[in-house]
């Protein structure tokens, strides 16, 4: 890769509309992204419900979001399939698309059979087989598999491995990691919470949820920290907190796409079985919402 991957990155939710997708209206929220001081986006992530698209809606996706991002801005895309070789194949198209890099996290319907040795052959597999830089992605809040340090350590050496997500939001874990990863290495914060503090620990940037709703926020907290305006950065990082809370660990997607809609952009519903914001939810994710005082998009 040319240039290094630094600074934040949208992890895209998918737009649905009735049955189906959107992709249109995945193109216009990108498009209004685009004015935003972003490094790019990240399709098919958790918070993009990939695990309830079909292969034909994820590969669309894709190719929206390749169609409206400005040049410039990366487009990274999960790939992660529950077995190495399905994983291999939809990395190898999704490569041949024109993506930077792929992220992927482990398999997890077998976890009790998920092994520091399982793992290592699957993530050594992909990128061996990769045509793009793979970026390995610690989500143990959902897959129920907490990727240990070593295992990354040991990883990233290969010359196909080019960094993690990390969204445990563990400050140990970072502190363990980058003390021993090679110096390109990128390490990536996937949790709003922390990506002030996992900068100046060393990280490269972030690939977040609460940025679908909030990407000046995020954006500009990553710059004032590199204009070393740390007070500022804090300011924000505090602002941030209690509307990353509502849409990641209180609410999920359904709050994430209420802020959305809120803004001016398309969030619209999520796909069964997650369910609607209820009225509460709405009125939680409106209140964080307003602390930020940001305008539409």
């Amino acid at each position: 890769m040319s240039l290094p991957l630094e600074g934040v990155f949208i992890a895209l939710t998918t737009p649905f509309a009735g049955d189906g997708l959107s992709a249109g209206k995945l193109r216009e929220n990108v498009a209004k992204y685009n004015r935003v001081d972003l490094a790019g986006y990240l399709v098919l992530g958790s918070t993009g419900e990939s695990v309830l698209l079909t292969d034909a809606e994820s590969e669309a996706l894709v190719e929206a979001v390749l169609e409206a991002a400005k040049p410039g801005r990366r487009v990274l895309v999960g790939t992660a399939r529950e077995s190495t070789r399905a994983t291999v194949e939809f990395t190898r198209r999704a490569g041949r698309a024109g993506v930077a890099a792929a992220l992927v996290r482990p398999p997890s319907y077998y976890k009790g059979k998920m092994t520091r040795e399982a793992l290592r052959g699957h993530f050594l597999a992909v990128a061996e087989a990769s045509p793009v830089p793979v970026i390995l992605y610690n989500i143990p809040q959902t897959t129920g598999i907490s990727l240990e340090p070593q295992l990354v350590i040991d990883l990233a050496p290969h010359p196909n491995i080019i960094g993690l997500k990390e969204s445990s939001g563990s400050l140990a874990f970072l502190a363990e990691v980058v003390r021993e990863v090679p110096p390109d290495f990128h390490y990536f914060l996937g949790s709003g919470h922390v990506v002030l503090p996992g900068l100046e620990m060393g990280a490269s940037g972030a690939i977040l949820a609460v940025a679908n709703a909030a990407p000046e926020t995020c954006a500009e907290i990553f710059r004032l920290f590199k204009a070393g305006e740390r007070s500022g950065a804090r300011k924000l990082q505090l602002d941030l907190v209690p509307l990353n809370r509502a849409v990641t660990d209180t609410f999920g997607i359904a709050g994430l796409k209420h802020a959305q809609d809120i803004r001016g952009l398309y969030g619209g519903p999520v796909r069964p079985p997650l369910l609607p914001l209820d009225d509460r939810g709405r009125h939680e994710v409106e209140a964080a919402l307003r602390r930020l005082d940001l305008p539409h998009l």
